[in-house]
């Protein structure tokens, strides 16, 4: 049986400097799914110092290895995927149609994504008389969420394998045992000692330890707002570049031409996937006072196909959410919209009837939000929408841009000229119009507290790399 208790440091699994064994929960059972071991700054020391080493010979790949590297990774995961898939499932509650289409599924094309990145990017080009280089940061600790736990591994991981970097990657405590797998994958296929390396551990030990090391040359991490503020205080010491990809509270702006069916039924879907457990989600409906009653009935509709069960199951639409301590945000957050006055159109505080465990959460739907109410401004991160009015546009577009925060907006409209006029208002890093297909090479990232810096395509391939100007490279002197 696969030890994972241990940390792959230096191209080999090998226990914690000081194990201290941690139970992985099922959020479906409330029982363990497996058992890691919680890592030490001792561990990040030793992790980072390999990573080190390795870093001088994998930067100095050429286009085309780093390529043939793809190729082996790609090749293994898509071979262990359905094992991949089952330890999401497993260790956060994902339903095993999620697990497999977009928790691993995904992952796959952006190993592909970058891999065509690569192959077309070029590292070197000549400006006037100076050369312009682009060269691999250095090593880079990657810090991940729970929520989408392989999924914003690689699109952080790939990058920067891509660019020539090194790695030493903390995966959520919530949601390891899928990291796991995936170091085996990267061992199967080959990855030279030292290129990427996994320690397990808590933000405040380990991540914070990954955060301040001064061997370490940049911080890509995803996560809560208020812990990129702490991860960013920690870089600073060390003048590390810090790349974050934060929370949101994202806009469904609904205009009066649109496609009511498209508009609310993608719009509920898209709130409530993945157990509403996305930064992208777009949990604010913004809806023209005219069509508030049709739009409420819609959603409530919507709402009641929703399948809320065991994630094992193939019939499953939601699973729980991913722990006891996001329950409890979860549910407060129901309880405030109540005690604030909005009107509960669809669920509610407390699991569905039928289960008695379980991280369960009813998809709750909100009618008569008010733009100062809790549940309007704060990240739940749960199965809840709220649903807003607007009087004109202008009103709608102060509501959607009234947000600390800028990952995403969605507007809705049969006219298309009109829809990117919407969006080209909405003060956010993603805009999404009318249901569009996922762009896997368009960046992803956000404005004001939602992060700096962007994921995916080539930005996200930039962000790890350094800008080189060579002067005096007069091309003409070689002729």
């Amino acid at each position: 049986m696969t030890d994972t208790t241990l940390f792959y440091i230096d191209g080999a699994f090998v226990p914690a400097v000081n194990p201290r064994p941690h139970d992985v929960i099922n959020p479906a059972t409330e029982e363990p799914a497996g058992r890691i071991s919680l890592g030490s700054a001792a561990d990040v020391d030793r992790a980072v110092a390999a990573a080190r080493r390795a870093f001088p010979a994998f930067a100095a790949t050429s286009k085309e290895e780093r390529l043939a590297l793809f190729a082996r990774i790609v090749e293994i995961f898509k071979a262990r995927q359905g094992e991949l898939a089952a330890a999401v499932t497993a260790e956060m509650g994902s339903p095993k149609w999620l697990s497999w289409a977009l928790q691993t599924g995904s992952s796959i094309i952006y190993f592909e994504s970058f891999a065509k990145v690569l192959a077309g990017f070029d590292f070197e080009q000549q400006h006037g008389q100076s050369r312009i280089v682009l060269e691999p940061i250095g090593v880079c600790g990657l810090i991940t969420p729970w929520n989408w736990p392989l999924n914003q591994i690689v699109t952080k991981l790939a990058p920067a394998l891509a660019a020539g970097c090194t790695v030493v990657l903390k995966p959520s405590e919530l949601s390891p045992l899928s990291a796991f797998l995936l170091a085996e994958v990267m061992h199967e296929a080959g990855v030279p000692k030292g290129v990427f390396n996994l320690v397990n551990g808590t933000g405040p030990e380990v991540g914070a330890a990954i955060s301040r090391h001064p061997d370490i040359d940049m911080i890509s991490f995803t996560g809560s707002t208020r812990a990129g503020i702490q991860i960013a205080k920690d870089a600073a010491d060390t003048v590390k570049r810090v790349h974050q990809e934060l929370g949101g509270k994202s806009a469904n702006i609904v205009l009066p031409d649109a496609d009511l069916d498209l508009a609310v039924t993608d719009g509920v879907k898209r709130c409530f996937i993945n157990s509403g457990q996305s930064c992208i989600a777009p949990t604010r409906m913004l809806v023209h006072r005219s069509q508030h009653d049709e739009v409420i009935a819609r959603a409530k509709a919507v709402a009641e196909t929703m399948v809320v069960g065991d994630p094992t199951l193939d019939e499953t639409t939601t699973g729980p959410v991913a722990g006891a301590a996001q329950f409890a945000k979860v549910q407060g957050m129901i309880e405030a919209g109540i005690a604030e006055g909005a009107t509960l159109a669809y669920g509610g505080p407390g699991r569905p009837q039928e289960f008695n465990r379980g991280y369960f959460v009813r998809p709750t739907i909100f009618a008569d939000v008010k733009a100062d109410m809790r549940i309007a401004r704060e990240e739940i991160f749960g199965p809840v929408l709220s649903i807003l009015t607007y009087d004109d546009e202008d009103e709608a577009i102060r509501l959607a841009n009234d947000t600390l925060y800028g990952l995403a907006g969605y507007v809705y409209s049969r006219d298309l000229d009109h829809a990117r006029a919407m969006a080209r208002k909405i003060r956010a890093g993603r805009i999404f119009i009318n249901n569009p297909w996922f762009d896997f090479e368009a960046p992803f990232g956000g404005y004001k507290q939602s992060g700096n810096g962007r994921e995916l395509g080539e930005h996200g391939l930039r962000e790890f790399l350094e800008v080189k100007a060579v002067l005096g490279w007069d091309p003409e002197a070689e002729k």
